[in-house]
């Protein structure tokens, strides 16, 4: 069984942030994107991983290299943006006909992952939502069997939304709907859509069965991201590094502090991930994301998101800032 995870996006959504860090590699809870994902799995039992990276490929690829570094892994780059589908394809040799287990990079669920590994069937993740018509859509028999699946349907039979989680048994069945798709340039939005190839494999008489995954975190826009950072920090409980420095501060739990922060004179949470080195001082902060390296200054923070290498000063806003950045938000 190999893991594969397309990290290939721009994360347009997630600027600015995103012109310099990939999605996957934002932080979350203390985390990133990436390791949640990444974590499951080897829990799970999986220890052979494809990455298809492309938009700041080689953060993604010096990441995975220095947090797991012996973990098998391999590396494919998608030059061309042209879909999930188009880029599962550039995993064909190396996966060599052995069983996939794919999970998008920009998806974070909760749910078991060997349960699913030693069922002797294909499976796809499900997650009931209030309007499906920005998903791929399964429509489900009673015995859990996938009959059809439709991507971003604007008229949807079902709403049992896929979540982004495939296991999938009959790959070289995959790999031939996914290159016949392309061959007769058959997308969906503009895309060559991993739904279609599995829409394709169902009309083949390939057995699907759905599984429903307990809680679907969204980080794919500024909301969604700290909501589930919110509801992540929940999950994993607090956690402060021992190498901080805190001077006249209160902390209301869940927070994360990572290393090497020095907070002074600041009242921090709850619902507030910081990243490592940074120094906030006179401030206050709650349900917020702060990147490494960071510099707060006599600033009111909420329901915001700063990237690394920033400097804020100043009053009560809330912020969407970007890596690298200097604000000063005094009267001048």
């Amino acid at each position: 069984m190999k893991a594969i995870i397309p990290v290939a996006g721009a994360g347009t959504k997630l600027r600015p942030h995103t012109y310099t860090q990939p999605k996957a590699l934002i932080p979350l809870a203390g985390k990133t994107i990436l390791s949640i994902i990444v974590d499951q799995l080897l829990e799970g039992g999986i220890s052979e991983f494809i990455f298809i990276v492309g938009y700041l490929g080689t953060k993604i690829q010096d990441y995975v290299i220095d947090k797991y570094p012996h973990l098998k892994t391999s590396f494919v780059f998608q030059n061309e943006r042209r879909g999930i589908g188009h880029a599962i394809l550039q995993t064909r040799e190396l996966v060599a006909n052995d069983e996939i287990f794919i999970v998008l990079g920009d998806t974070i669920c909760e749910y078991d992952v060997k349960p699913i590994l030693d069922k002797p069937v294909s499976m796809l993740g499900v997650k009931r939502v209030d309007d499906p018509r920005d998903f791929g859509v399964a429509e489900i028999e009673e015995d859990g069997i996938i009959s059809r699946v439709v991507e971003k349907p604007q008229i949807p039979k079902s709403n049992m939304a896929l979540v982004g989680i495939y296991k999938i048994r009959e790959t070289e069945a995959l790999f031939s709907c996914l290159e016949n798709n392309i061959r007769n340039q058959l997308t969906s939005y503009g895309e060559y859509n991993l739904t279609d190839a599995i829409e394709c494999m169902i009309t083949n008489k390939v057995k699907f069965e759905s599984f429903k995954v307990q809680n679907w975190f969204d980080a794919g826009k500024k909301d969604t991201l700290l909501e589930s950072n919110a509801k992540l920090l929940k999950k994993f409980g607090s956690n402060i590094s021992p190498d901080h420095n805190l001077e006249n501060t209160i902390v209301i739990h869940p927070v994360n502090i990572a290393s090497g922060c020095t907070i002074k004179n600041s009242i921090i949470g709850p619902n507030v991930a910081i990243g490592e080195k940074t120094n906030i001082n006179y401030s206050i902060l709650k349900d917020s994301i702060i990147g490494s390296f960071a510099n707060l200054t006599d600033i009111v923070l909420t329901h915001s998101l700063i990237g690394s290498d920033t400097e804020v000063k100043g009053e009560s806003r809330s912020l969407n800032i970007g890596d690298n950045t200097e604000i000063d938000l005094g009267e001048s």
